[in-house]
């Protein structure tokens, strides 16, 4: 069999992984320093839940301490579900309203959610891989 020129279904399923889970907690990071915590928790408390702000506190430790876990490879598989109900609840509370496109010829609509969910179901299924 001939080499790929690419790296290898291992290298990339780390990859997906470590960049995913990199994602979430540049987002963790961002919502701190740039101070939007309160913002996106008067947003949720206008969706009706009663405590948005500590519901988001909870999303963004969730997704800093969950991203290290996942770069690391602990816990894989419960993680990517708990990342998968993240983002199908944005999905219902934010996106789906906006429809499918996220820019050009939408605006944030699901599709980036979506290819999350994708990428999550993805790591999972690797995770079944002892060399992963």
């Amino acid at each position: 069999m001939q080499k790929s020129p690419f790296i290898s279904l291992n290298q990339s399923l780390i990859l997906l992984r470590i960049t995913t889970a990199a994602l979430f907690l540049a987002h963790a990071v961002i919502r701190i320093t740039g101070g939007t915590i309160d913002r996106f928790g008067g947003f949720l408390d206008s969706k009706g839940l009663m405590i948005g702000t500590p519901i988001v506190w909870a999303i963004t430790a969730y997704e800093i301490i969950g991203g290290i876990l996942l770069c690391l490879g602990y816990f894989t598989k419960w993680l990517c579900a708990g990342f998968i109900l993240l983002l199908i609840v944005g999905i219902i509370l934010i996106h789906a309203a906006n429809g499918w496109f996220v820019g050009e010829h939408g605006s944030g609509g699901i599709e980036y959610s979506f290819a999350l969910i994708i990428a999550f179901v993805v790591i999972a299924a690797a995770a079944n891989k002892k060399r992963y």
